[in-house]
């Protein structure tokens, strides 16, 4: 399958079958899927080279500021140079020492942190243990309905021990909590910040309280609290949305929502030096656009970059590709609380007629392996043994046939702008139509199709996941536990008592042998039920421009790491 073909079918679609939506909402909403890390921890900070403004290039826009208001890439990779996060995650996702130095269980449902002494937010002020109680109890607050609350849910106080000593007290032992408190929603906060957007939400609301007396009131509970958080809860994060005060090596200058976001250097940040000045993180959606600026000079790195450009980047004169295999699965979601999607076999039929090689080929050159199940094989928990559904068109047929649209039916499939994702959604059109099934595409604005998605609105979509603590609690339990459903991660609304009871299990079973169990257990079911088609695992790719840059870095997550780049002299 070559990329003809492709090309063939996305120009049927945009004349047509492609609906293009729009959505003049303010960016600055709730999101999606994922991204991790902390930063600073790095005792090899950069050395040698110039200093200078380093402008880098994405797809997306920022979502929101606020780590708590949302859990897309686009946003996580620049606030995670804004804030830190308790534990960091290196480039090969071992867990090290952030804001904490150190962390042990010292009970099944208590773990212990010594955190670093010297640190200062980038409004001066000290950070101490009452700014990770702070952080952590506000994205656990049901005012703030936090779409990542199921990363802290577990949390049932956070005690202050001492200035720099805290002790998390847990429902349940929980295994992979260091990992949790390494993604970058679990940025630290100053106190001060939270404080201020509390307190702007209670005037807004028109309540007569102090962000004090709220935290008092929250601390009780009861019908007062919900009353109250009720009030508010629209008006949360007004300030931290547009607002950041972290510990990291940048702090916020400026932003301008759809065009860029620019962060200057913090310099009384303790983690090493760094040879920039600011940080430009700019939105350039088009992929042409991105590698055209990439090599005349206007940008030092190109993020996302999809495999037809990765060529061009690679042979570049001045231009240096660098690729990394991820922990990230592409699926095409079901809603299964719609009919047909509702009924196992059309959602199986779906998948049988999906070849992921033939995607893996036309559409990403290569770059990236088929999905057996939702779990990449380098993310703890993932099963070698479980079998899943290949590509066999006559058993796609069969079960068609034996389900109430045996004859076809019409549906649609939503995706975003991302070409590489419009192409995939082409094929699949063109696959479905073997088995009768009339598929219109529908393109979507970032931001329109995060919303929409949430609120249930669609038949099919295509997305991806990304593992970014590479444990199976945080690939799986978003994105198919009924507590999830919506902007959570579950987007297909996807409801399964036994799916829920092994994923509870895996998070409370402290013994690894048996989490493996529950987790594999869960994924067979899922396989066999498909409330997604899972497709593959991409690798990812940026581009740098080496002849004035160095020392840019890529995990598996897909964050790229700029502690240690370096300007060229």
């Amino acid at each position: 399958m070559n990329r003809k073909f492709f090309v063939f079918f996305f120009v049927l679609v945009l004349t047509l079958a492609l609906a293009a939506c729009t959505d003049d909402s303010d960016v600055d909403d709730s999101g999606d899927e994922n991204t991790e890390g902390g930063e600073g921890t790095d005792e090899d900070a950069a050395g040698g080279g110039g200093s200078g403004d380093l402008n880098i290039a994405m797809m997306d826009d920022v979502v929101t500021l606020d780590p708590h208001g949302s859990n897309d890439s686009a946003s996580a990779q620049v606030r995670r140079n804004i804030y830190e996060t308790l534990v960091f995650q290196e480039t090969d996702m071992e867990l090290a020492p952030g804001l904490a130095e150190e962390w042990e269980a010292t009970e099944d449902d208590v773990w212990n942190l010594t955190l670093r002494e010297g640190t200062t937010f980038h409004n001066g002020s000290e950070f101490t243990a009452d700014d990770v109680k702070a952080t952590l109890d506000r994205v656990r607050d049901t005012a703030v309905a936090s779409e990542v609350a199921f990363l802290f849910e577990m949390i049932e106080e956070v005690e202050v021990v001492g200035d720099y000593e805290v002790n998390l007290h847990t429902e349940f032992p929980f295994a992979p909590l260091p990992s949790h408190l390494a993604h970058n929603t679990a940025g630290i906060m100053s106190k001060d910040l939270i404080d201020q957007d509390y307190q702007a939400a209670l005037d807004e609301a028109g309540v007569d309280m102090t962000a004090d007396e709220y935290y008092g009131l929250r601390d009780e509970g009861g019908s007062e609290y919900e009353d109250v958080a009720e009030q508010i809860s629209e008006h949360t994060s007004g300030v931290i949305g547009s607002q950041a005060d972290g510990t990291n090596h940048l702090m916020l200058q400026s932003r301008s929502s759809g065009d860029e976001t620019v962060l200057e250097k913090f310099e009384d940040f303790q983690g090493g030096e760094r040879n920039f000045e600011t940080v430009s993180f700019r939105v350039i959606p088009e992929n042409g656009a991105r590698m055209a600026e990439l090599e005349t000079g206007g940008i030092q790195i190109a993020g996302d970059v999809d495999s037809s450009s990765a060529v061009r980047v690679a042979e570049g004169a001045d231009t240096e590709l660098v690729e990394q295999e991820s922990v990230r699965m592409s699926y095409l979601g079901f809603n299964t609380e719609k009919e047909p999607f509702d009924d196992i076999k059309v959602r199986q039929a779906i998948s049988y007629a999906i070849d992921r090689d033939e995607i893996i080929s036309g559409v990403y050159d290569d770059m990236g392996i088929a999905a057996t199940g939702p779990l990449a094989p380098d993310v703890w928990g993932y099963d070698e043994n479980l079998e899943g559904i290949d590509y066999d068109m006559d058993r796609a047929k069969e079960l068609l046939s034996e389900t109430d649209v045996a004859d076809g039916f019409s549906t649609t499939i939503w995706v975003d702008e991302d070409p590489q994702i419009i192409d995939t959604a082409v094929y699949i059109q063109e696959k479905l139509a073997e088995l009768n099934i009339d598929v219109d595409v529908e393109q979507f604005e970032w931001g329109a199709y995060l919303d929409r998605t949430a609120q249930g609105d669609h038949d099919m979509f295509i997305l991806g996941w990304t593992t970014v603590t590479a444990d199976a609690d945080y690939g799986l339990y978003a994105l198919f536990h009924s507590n999830s459903h919506g902007a959570t991660g579950n987007r297909s609304f996807y409801t399964n008592d036994e799916v829920d009871s092994f994923l509870d299990e895996g998070r409370t079973e402290p013994e690894e042998d048996a989490r493996f169990e529950a987790y594999s257990n869960a994924q067979q079911i899922l396989i066999e039920e498909a409330p997604a088609a899972y497709l593959f695992h991409t690798n990812f790719a940026l581009g740098v421009n080496s002849s004035q840059v160095s020392g840019v870095d890529l995990d598996p997550v897909g964050n790229i790491r700029i502690e240690n780049v370096s300007f060229n002299e």
